[in-house]
């Protein structure tokens, strides 16, 4: 699924798409299998506003620590600490978030050229009861990160940005509702 030429440079890997996507879970045992710096967006946006990372904030989308700017604070965040990796020589950085505008992927595509680096992104997407079920679970764990919820997928979904403006060979679409080892097997492949 990825280019192996591609993944011995040093490379920008952003898992997006919608709330319980399988994103999360894929990009963190990418991250680990690879021995890659991790970084995502509920966690990051979490610690800017000093809360633990498994603390519910029931606030709506584009409230609270969703808000636009908070957002924007958030993926910049994200890609400062990227910068920073890449520049002390890790052969690459894992970003988890939606990245639902164009213009945040953008600017992801800004850092690559600017770093002289890849940027690949894969597209996480599952059925709609395959998230419901995914939404009911995380409502129930205690230490689940996300403050996701159906209503908020809902708006989401109406906002989400397809990724038009990404090149098909650097984008990859993913359906995570195969095994996510299956999957990391593909990815790695």
């Amino acid at each position: 699924m990825t280019d192996r030429k591609k993944m011995e440079q040093p490379t920008l890997y952003v898992f997006f798409g919608l709330i319980a996507s399988g994103k999360s879970t894929l990009a963190e045992l990418f991250a680990a299998q690879q021995g890659l710096p991790y970084y995502n967006t509920d966690r990051v946006r979490k610690e800017l506003a000093g809360l633990a990372a498994n603390e519910r904030r029931p606030d709506g989308m584009g409230q609270g620590i969703y808000t636009p700017e908070f957002t924007e604070k958030t993926y910049q965040t994200m890609l400062d600490r990227a910068n920073e990796d890449l520049q002390q020589g890790k052969t690459g950085v894992v970003l988890d978030g939606s990245y639902s505008k164009a213009t945040d992927r953008h600017k992801v595509n800004e850092l690559a050229q600017t770093l002289q680096v890849n940027a690949l992104f894969f597209l996480c997407s599952c059925s709609e009861q395959e998230t419901q079920r995914r939404l009911a679970l995380r409502a129930q764990d205690p230490n689940a990160v996300s403050d996701g919820r159906w209503e908020i997928f809902v708006q989401q979904r109406a906002k989400f940005e397809q990724p038009d403006e990404l090149p098909l060979q650097q984008l990859s679409r993913i359906d995570t509702e195969a095994d996510p080892q299956e999957l990391l097997g593909l990815l790695t492949s």
